[in-house]
């Protein structure tokens, strides 16, 4: 159990009045007592108590090896294991409940408990989970370090003529053999017109010339996730698409220069959108220009005109303005940031200039 991790949870419960917080995500279950379980459909929660009284709700088909320093209550299938909740609260009024848990779950113990209020509690975790520590920060160096190596090597495959389906299948063993644990995410990798479309599926579609290349991929170094994307050209580039890729380039450092602690992302986000419409693009830029990322590789938070709260030292997040032309190509540059005392470090070094392969 990481009781400095719980104490800020628990520090965020007083502030919102909570006497319970039920978490279920398994990512946020592990970021706070280092433990990692995929539940299925069976009930699995952390309930952080603001008197301290921890427990972990766990099914006994389930083993955990070590002692996680927190008390556990067990169930099993035949068991009433929202039963078992009830049994350990101790006369609440407000309980808090994580975004994840499923309603069966949730609907049942608000019959079982209809005086007490329920409110959505994921704040208390996420705003935790925002800021990395020193440790999580050289974890996630580690990661990008690997899938800047990664995209090197996919790059030089994708020159080979595979298709996107095949270039995209080597990845998992490129990872591990640079010392990662495989994808964070099913990479994106798309050819020309596919680009357009900026979560496209891969297909079996190959290489003509003069196709843009998006490849957007990330890999996970002991439970932390890497996230980046690069756009290249096959063989040949237009004057369109070389004008379109140095404004997507100019928008991302843009962007990037302005990091600092006291920014809003809401301002961050502006900055690059302001330069893309200003170009006559407004409208392909169809998407957030950045999420939160750590132990899953979408957190909560994201750099876009809804979230107007200042950024903090140990945050990190992407930058990935894009321009996104149906039946021509699109063009993607994403780098993941993390927040210093007096600006940012950019985590990926692989370079944005434009390349032709």
């Amino acid at each position: 159990m990481n009781k400095s991790r719980i104490d800020k949870v628990v520090a965020n419960m007083k502030e919102a009045n909570l006497d319970y917080l039920l978490i279920s995500e398994p990512s946020s279950i592990d970021y706070l007592i280092d433990y990692v379980n995929h539940p299925g459909e069976r009930l699995y929660v952390l309930m952080i108590a603001r008197n301290g009284q921890h427990k972990l709700f766990f099914n006994k088909l389930f083993f955990v090896e070590n002692d996680l320093g927190i008390d556990i209550i067990w169930h099993s299938d035949t068991d009433d294991a929202i039963q078992t909740i009830v049994d350990n609260l101790n006369n609440p009024k407000m309980i808090g409940v994580d975004k994840h848990w499923t309603a069966n779950f949730l609907l049942s113990l608000m019959d079982k408990m209809p005086n007490v209020r329920f409110v959505n509690g994921s704040k208390c975790i996420d705003y935790v989970r925002m800021i990395k520590d020193e440790t999580e920060q050289a974890l996630m160096i580690e990661a990008s370090r690997i899938n800047d190596k990664a995209m090197d090597e996919v790059i030089n495959q994708v020159s080979l003529g595979l298709s996107e389906l095949e270039a995209a299948d080597k990845l998992g063993k490129i990872y591990t053999q640079l010392g990662g644990d495989g994808n964070s995410f099913d990479a994106i990798i798309a050819y020309g017109a596919n680009g357009a479309n900026p979560h496209h599926e891969n297909d079996n579609s190959c290489l003509l010339p003069g196709d843009s290349v998006i490849i957007d991929m990330g890999c996970k170094y002991k439970g932390y996730c890497s996230d980046m994307t690069r756009t290249v050209f096959y063989q040949e580039v237009s004057d369109e698409a070389r004008n379109v890729y140095e404004l997507v380039k100019a928008a991302n450092e843009a962007a990037e220069a302005m990091i600092r602690p006291g920014v809003k992302l809401c301002d961050i986000d502006k900055t690059a959108r302001d330069l893309i419409t200003e170009a006559g693009y407004g409208k392909e830029f169809n998407h957030r220009l950045g999420h939160f990322i750590g132990k899953d590789v979408h957190e909560y938070g994201d750099v876009s005109i809804n979230f107007d709260l200042e950024v903090e030292e140990g945050m990190i997040f992407s930058i990935e303005p894009g321009i996104y032309l149906p039946g021509k190509f699109g063009v993607r540059i994403e780098d993941l940031v993390m927040v210093t005392k007096d600006g940012c470090k950019v985590l990926n070094s692989y370079p944005k200039d434009l390349k032709v392969i």
